[in-house]
């Protein structure tokens, strides 16, 4: 087991070990002092034989650009073999106030890891006093995700999506990953998870350049209903339930989270156009 970085009851105090100067990088003062307390040093219970069973998997995540910044946007179904785990699972997160992050697969570890790397940004900006580039946020997740290969190689790997605007470069970007940690720049638009094949096939056909942000949110919310229609893992827009997917943009004016009334808009516009092509058995 790590070091204890609980507070001592008696004294109150924290522990020496978060007095004494040390790296801009919370996963490697957790690496020295408490490494058990990080996701991929867990183990698996002995005579699982189906990871599926100890955490439903996430699915599906899309991102694309749009003229002035970065849209990403997730379902809301989760899934534990064939069944249903959550109908309303968010995927899809703040990473700060210029980034973003979207989860498939293993959902528990894949939460898990969003919070720590959302915690790994905080830390280096309070302690370094400035932001970490855009570049050096999608390296940190990709050196998180490599932490995790043991548990990946058991079954429960994290597939994330990072996006977020470059306040260097004043554009949009957007990065994939492997279980691994290999890290990949995808230009335009994107998707990970098990309909993603159907989703980017989708973005290949709707998305167009200097499209706005209303637009975006238009076409990220189509290419999932066409997931949705083929994969069985990734929820479709449910009226009745009021659960749409979750969508956010980032732009030179940070994190925005699409509010659900948009999004309930654009999926009655889909169809409704569709109706009227005769598209909807």
């Amino acid at each position: 087991m790590g070091s204890d970085l609980s507070a001592d009851r008696t004294t109150g105090r924290l522990p020496d070990a978060f007095l004494r100067p040390g790296s801009s990088s919370f996963v490697d003062f957790l690496a020295e002092h408490a490494p058990d307390r990080l996701p991929g040093n867990r183990t698996m219970p002995a005579g699982v034989t189906d990871p599926a069973t100890l955490s439903p998997h996430a699915t599906t995540i899309v991102a694309l650009t749009f003229d002035g910044g970065v849209l990403l946007a997730g379902d809301r179904r989760a899934t534990a073999g064939p069944m249903i785990a959550s109908r309303s699972i968010e995927k899809v997160f703040p990473a700060d106030e210029y980034s973003a992050v979207g989860i498939a697969g293993s959902a528990g570890i894949g939460l898990e890891l969003v919070r720590l790397f959302q915690l790994e940004l905080e830390h280096y900006e309070k302690i370094e006093g400035s932001l970490l580039s855009l570049t050096g946020k999608a390296n940190r997740l990709a050196t998180m995700l490599r932490g995790n290969l043991a548990m990946a190689m058991q079954g429960l790997a994290v597939v994330p999506l990072f996006a977020g605007y470059d306040l260097d470069k004043d554009t949009g970007r957007i990065f994939s990953y492997d279980a691994t940690g290999g890290r990949y720049e995808e230009h335009e638009h994107h998707g990970v998870g098990s309909g993603s094949i159907f989703a980017r096939g989708a973005l290949k056909k709707l998305w167009r350049r200097g499209m706005d942000a209303e637009a975006a949110v238009q076409v990220a919310v189509e290419a999932l209903y066409d997931a949705a229609d083929d994969d069985s893992a990734t929820g479709g827009p449910d009226t009745v339930r009021g659960i749409y997917p979750v969508v956010a943009t980032v732009s030179v004016d940070g994190y925005q989270r699409i509010e659900d009334a948009e999004i309930a808009r654009a999926a009655e516009q889909i169809v409704a156009q569709r109706r009227e092509r005769g598209s909807i058995a």
